[in-house]
């Protein structure tokens, strides 16, 4: 098999875990293939977890996750399998959006494989997210800490007090300069004494 062959065939499975054939139609349950026809909140409401509330992600949680025991979860754990049942239900209404068309069997049948074929996925989307998130969050913790650092020692300089001690404490380094600068140029000013030589001993 040619490595075009091998690529066309990963591709052909790759389609058919993204895509189910339902009224002779192909419906995509991976929500990012629809992207061309998102427009810009669609796509932000899509990408970004924690758009829908607290209380339906929890109504759906034994709807995609039935194996789990919840309350056993870690809270990474816990946000992770959250974030997929919300991905879960925008998927679904993304695809009941796109295709009015389809009766609730039919969206069933949907769910069923989109539950069956997309949860790893879905986890690792969340996941990469979060990381995002974190990222970006850290990011502007360290650029607000480096702004008020800043805005405060510009405040402090500004002060009437700061002005007040800073003066003396100038003038004490200025005039330790002037007092080491006179000290050396005398140094160098004196003249070296030089012992004649029947006094060195050397002949």
């Amino acid at each position: 098999m040619t490595a075009a062959q091998e690529q066309t065939l990963q591709l052909q499975r790759r389609l058919q875990q993204d895509s189910i054939q339902l009224v002779g139609k192909t419906i995509y349950i991976n929500p990012f293939l629809y992207w061309r026809r998102f427009d810009s909140n669609t796509d932000r409401w899509l990408r970004e977890p924690g758009q829908l509330t607290e209380e339906q992600i929890v109504q759906n949680r034994g709807r995609f996750y039935p194996e789990l025991a919840w309350d056993l979860l870690d809270e990474d754990a816990r946000q992770i399998k959250d974030g997929a049942v919300e991905m879960f239900l925008k998927s679904l209404e993304l695809i009941s959006t796109f295709h009015p068309e389809l009766t609730a069997g039919q969206m069933l049948e949907v769910e069923r494989k989109m539950a069956i074929t997309k949860k790893r996925s879905f986890e690792r989307w969340v996941e990469k997210s979060f990381r995002r998130r974190f990222k970006l969050e850290s990011r502007e913790r360290r650029r607000f800490a480096r702004d008020r650092f800043l805005l405060s020692w510009r405040e402090w300089i500004g002060q009437d007090t700061t002005h007040q001690a800073i003066v003396p404490v100038l003038a004490l380094i200025v005039l330790s300069g002037v007092m080491g600068w006179t000290f050396g140029t005398r140094q160098a000013a004196c003249p070296t004494l030089v012992l004649p030589s029947e006094q060195t001993g050397i002949r």
